[in-house]
């Protein structure tokens, strides 16, 4: 890692001005919570009252910190949906002072997506934040307040599918999305084959969405960040909240180790469909399984006034099966240790060790076979995190971190079957990264940074080398540590804001990002059974280079916000399958696969009113996703899985009495690219279709309503609860999931299209509480 050691060297010289220049100067630092629940505020501010342009925001922590000349000053603290204070300082010395935010009255009055950053003049390009209280008021599927669900409604994300979880952001597919909660990956984020996310609401604290220049400290993905994190647990007093639904209940519980010094969380939830499989008469349906569970555990103790320790973890399995014939379980889990330190009253330090790990398991027992298929991805990750508060102009992050992955390609062991089993395939990656936020006037914001990233390919698995056609010419034998493969990238990033006015800005960005593990699938949707696979000697590296610009506007004394925002992506070293492919056999996978460049670029339209009694947004992308494959199409430009031209979404909240909250949302998007048959021929009596052309057809356009109702039953000091009513795909729509192909029966010369949905009309009801 001695490649690293140089951004840190660097650092030392950027950073001794910014120490020289505040010598004369005196730090105001601490911590900005809730002052009920203890819960650390995230982008709280706390500002000059005469002179808004010097001020700070706290960090994910709620820790802040703000140097000022020598004088008194008035300050105020402030926070979105909180009371906002003041206070006065007469600053001759450096200072500890320590803020808790009361929520506002009018909390609940109005709720929508807003964000805790000023979009007018935040550097920030392509960022939304969601709360659990914004998620709250939004209808999804079977009444599930849905993390995932929730941010598919925004500009330039796009659903997976009808009812799925799964997202796509600016034409990247799937697996270019980094999720990450409490910092630690989540490589498959989807229940029931993407029903359901893996994502509680009851445990989640924030939720930030970066589809444009992301911070230098995040890496690894070509397209989007979706940042989780976990409440830390009420650390002043105890409660108790749930939920009991038709599909799935719930219960969180909460509460102080050390009253203001640690609290704890545990947020458990089930489906519990297999409690009705087991009414059947059929002896096969009644042992099946078909549910899923998920536990989130958080602990957190303050050490010292200078010392905070963290240890959270997420445990999910689904379990499908039909009797002792068939069966599927996945799984994630993950574990974070964090430690807080505060170095100085201007330098914070977060050191993390995160443990990652996602699995599968397939069980067969039919027709003489009773075999087990598994397959494993595992992550260790060791992370340093500072952050420097150098003055009220610039905030300084710089970092290293260092991850181990370990993938089980897949076994296959059991009788009636050839065994199968490959070694493990194991990788190093590791980056270094600062950053700075800029202040360089009232008018001008600016953020850059980069970030160096490496991966080393480890031996102790079998690696090939291909002849022109893709077959195997040669099979190479590294041992295990051995390095086989070493790739560096630079990943620039760079964006900023200039204000043309109090209520309007233009940003510009621009960013490039390495991705080297890779999601490899031939199905249109997510599947628990698709395979990650590290980038080695033949499979290279995705490389993304992003630029994006915008225009902001805030209208009504910020009552209403419309953006909009224009991006182009160049993608390298994407890969695709050959037609015919088989990519979940055992076998080596690089036979298989194709190699080319890709290009996204669209428009993105936001607006939304904030305030009132009625609020809500509208959403629309106009946009495109194209790859060309050597191999694919004549090698022509094609659209890739995820191209859509139109999406649009409509939301809309109303607070109809201090009880009664109503919510609908309309969504509309353009059909995806698909591969359809091109003719068809027989062989030996069988029809067998045949394909001329990848994804040169579209589905069907998509067009859903979704409605929903909350009634506040009853509403104490120590005990509230809620029924909310929810009615998806209102108006009964047949949207296709898949169209499949078939001989007409009447006339087999032709061919029928038969077109599967899934839901027409899926009425719910949940009843929540909270003691």
């Amino acid at each position: 890692m001695s490649h690293l050691v140089r951004p840190v060297a660097l650092l030392a010289i950027l950073l001794f001005p910014f120490v020289l220049s505040a010598q004369s100067k005196f730090t105001i630092s601490g911590a900005i919570k809730d002052k009920k629940t203890g819960e650390a505020l995230i982008g709280a501010t706390i500002k000059v009252a005469d002179k808004p342009a010097l001020g700070a925001a706290s960090n994910e922590f709620g820790f802040y910190s703000l140097t000022l000349p020598t004088g008194a000053y008035k300050l105020v603290i402030g926070y979105v949906g909180y009371k906002e204070q003041e206070v006065s300082v007469s600053l001759d010395k450096s200072t500890e002072m320590n803020f808790a935010l009361e929520v506002t009255d009018n909390e609940l009055k109005s709720v929508t997506i807003t964000s805790k950053v000023n979009n007018i003049t935040s550097a920030q390009m392509g960022m939304d934040k969601l709360t659990v209280k914004e998620m709250n008021a939004i209808p999804v599927l079977f009444g599930e307040k849905d993390v995932m669900k929730t941010i598919q409604l925004l500009p330039g994300v796009q659903s997976v599918g009808d009812g799925n979880s799964g997202f796509y952001v600016r034409g990247g597919g799937a697996d270019q999305n980094l999720i990450l909660l409490d910092g630690a990956v989540v490589y498959n984020p989807s229940h029931l084959l993407g029903f359901f996310s893996t994502f509680n609401s009851d445990a989640i604290k924030d939720v930030t969405l970066y589809k444009g220049t992301a911070p230098a400290e995040f890496g690894g993905r070509l397209s989007s960040v979706l940042d989780v994190k976990m409440n830390d647990g009420n650390d002043q007093d105890y409660h108790v909240s749930g939920g009991i639904g038709l599909i799935s209940s719930k219960i969180n519980v909460e509460g102080p180790i050390v009253k203001d010094d640690g609290s704890f969380l545990i947020s458990a939830r089930r489906t519990y469909a297999d409690v009705f499989l087991k009414l059947s008469n059929d002896t096969t349906i009644k042992k099946s399984r078909l549910y899923f569970y998920d536990l989130n555990t958080k602990l957190n103790y303050k050490l010292s006034k200078k010392d905070h320790l963290y240890l959270s973890g997420y445990f999910g399995q689904d379990d499908l099966g039909l009797g002792s014939l068939f069966g599927i379980n996945w799984g994630n889990a993950t574990g974070t240790l964090r430690w807080n330190h505060i170095i100085s009253d201007k330098l914070f330090s977060n050191t993390s060790l995160i443990f990652s790990d996602y699995s599968y398991n397939i069980n067969v027992n039919a027709s003489g076979i009773d075999a087990n298929i598994h397959s494993d991805i595992r992550d260790w990750n060791l992370k340093e995190e500072l952050e420097l508060f150098a003055n009220p102009t610039n905030t300084i992050k710089f970092g290293i971190s260092s991850i181990f992955h370990t993938i089980t390609p897949g076994s296959i062991t059991g009788s009636g079957i050839i065994s199968s089993t490959q070694p493990d395939k194991q990788s190093w990656e590791n980056a270094a990264y600062i950053s700075d936020s800029w202040k360089v006037s009232t008018r001008l914001n600016i953020d850059y940074g980069i970030r160096l990233s490496s991966f080393s390919v480890l031996g102790g698995s079998d690696y090939y080398t291909l002849d022109a056609n893709g077959n195997i010419k040669d099979t190479l034998h590294y041992g295990s540590g051995q390095i086989v493969e070493t790739y560096v990238e630079p990943e620039p990033r760079v964006s900023g804001s200039y204000t043309l006015n109090e209520v309007s800005s233009i940003k510009a960005g621009y960013s490039r990002n390495a991705q080297y593990l890779h999601l490899i699938s031939n199905s249109t949707t997510s599947n628990p059974t698709d395979k990650w696979v590290p980038s080695n000697n033949i499979i290279k590296p995705g490389v993304a280079d992003q630029g994006s610009l915008g225009y902001f506007r805030s209208l009504k004394n910020g009552a209403y916000e419309f953006s909009v925002e224009g991006y182009y992506k160049y993608m390298q070293n994407q890969v695709d399958y050959k037609d015919g492919a088989n990519v979940i056999s055992n076998a080596a996978i690089e036979p298989e696969l194709l190699f080319g460049i890709g290009r996204a670029y669209g428009l993105e339209f936001l607006f939304r009113k904030k305030v009132g009694k009625f609020t809500g947004w509208v959403s629309y992308t106009l946009s495109r996703s194209e790859l060309q494959i050597q191999g694919i199409n004549n090698d022509d430009w094609y659209a890739s899985r995820q191209d859509r031209t139109h999406d649009l979404s409509v939301v809309g909240i109303y607070q109809l009495s201090p009880k009664w909250s109503l919510s609908a949302d309309f969504v509309y998007y353009t059909g995806n690219a698909v591969s359809f048959p091109s003719g068809k021929y027989t062989v030996g009596g069988q029809t067998v279709f045949y394909y001329t052309e990848r994804d040169g057809y579209r589905m069907p356009s998509y067009n859903r309503l979704d409605l929903s109702a909350t009634v506040q039953l009853r509403k104490r000091k120590r005990f509230s609860s809620e029924l909310n009513f929810s009615l998806y795909n209102a108006y009964g729509r047949e949207n296709p999931y898949i169209i499949t192909f078939q001989n007409d029966p009447n006339d087999p010369n032709k061919t029928q299209a038969v077109q599967t949905a899934l839901f027409r009309w899926v009425p719910s009801i949940s009843y929540n509480f909270k003691f």
